[in-house]
């Protein structure tokens, strides 16, 4: 267009920007259900049988790297969306790779049905509230073989799409148990046999010193500033501490859970299926980084 004044031109307008969906625009999530996305977290979703799904909407795409992973039939029909689509109903930052599942959240299990199930240790959050690092947990906790994880039902995250992504599928391996106070969470504990360590950065000894062989342990890990509370604190069985660097006045919550949970598998014997696994050559390639496509 040209400019009002003789001469001169009006400069050109800018590109338009991608926007979000409008608010009025914008899905709401059904109460008592949540969105989990991304290839991982569905799939893991899609295969377990505790799941109550809703809806599943994929791309063309998403849905045959699903079907790899998890062979049809499913217990869901998948409905087929342009990219565009997930725009109205995810957070702005979500790298969801095409899948997304509207799914009610897990029961958490009771504690002792927890323990029950499996001999890994045990892992108490002590008001760990970012879903991120709770979800980093899981995967670590996942990893090492941990029984399960226990939150309080207060000062903890819910089940979110974000811890759910972070957990990148653990959330449906690893049963969280929620519990009104983790004191009693500890003692209960230790009436089945358990030693309870609780991280701290000043105690003695370390965590390589303190695990006992010959018994199922349990770890009490705190908020990244206030640490564990003095309740949960003086009834663990001992304070422990992981071996860093004199500079270092801390780790993550969620890199301290993955150091100490490893410390202590590398004291157990190996199961059936880990012993298989070192067998195993390295013929099958890593799985890929979840990245938006």
């Amino acid at each position: 267009m040209n400019d009002p004044r003789p001469g001169r031109m009006a400069e050109p307008a800018p590109p338009p920007r991608a926007t979000r969906a409008p608010v009025q625009d914008r899905e709401a999530t059904p109460p008592g259900s949540l969105w989990i996305h991304g290839l991982h977290a569905v799939a893991a979703a899609l295969a377990n049988p505790r799941r109550r799904p809703r809806r599943l909407l994929v791309t063309a795409e998403a849905e045959a790297e699903l079907v790899r992973r998890v062979p049809k039939p499913w217990r869901i029909l998948a409905e087929t969306v342009d990219r565009h689509r997930f725009q109205t109903f995810l957070p702005e930052d979500a790298v969801h790779q095409g899948a997304a599942l509207l799914t009610e959240p897990l029961t958490p299990l009771a504690l002792d049905q927890a323990i029950a199930r499996s001999d890994g240790p045990v892992l108490l959050l002590d008001q760990v509230t970012d879903p991120r690092n709770v979800g980093a947990i899981l995967r670590s906790a996942a990893a090492f073989g941990a029984a399960c994880v226990v939150m309080q039902d207060r000062n903890a995250p819910p089940e979110t799409g974000a811890l759910a992504r972070a957990a990148s599928g653990a959330l449906e391996i690893v049963p969280i148990a929620r519990e009104v106070n983790l004191s009693r969470a500890i003692v209960t504990l230790q009436r089945a046999g358990f030693w309870v360590l609780g991280l701290a950065g000043e105690a003695s000894r370390t965590l390589a010193e303190a695990a006992p062989r010959d018994r199922r342990v349990a770890l009490v890990l705190g908020a990244e500033e206030a640490g564990m509370r003095r309740l949960q604190r003086e009834t663990c069985d001992e304070l422990v501490r992981l071996p860093i660097a004199p500079g270092v006045e801390s780790l993550n919550v969620a890199a301290a859970a993955a150091v100490a949970l490893y410390e202590i598998a590398r004291h157990l014997p190996p199961t059936d299926a880990q012993a298989t696994d070192a067998q195993a050559t390295d013929a099958e390639a890593p799985d890929e980084e979840e990245t938006e496509a």
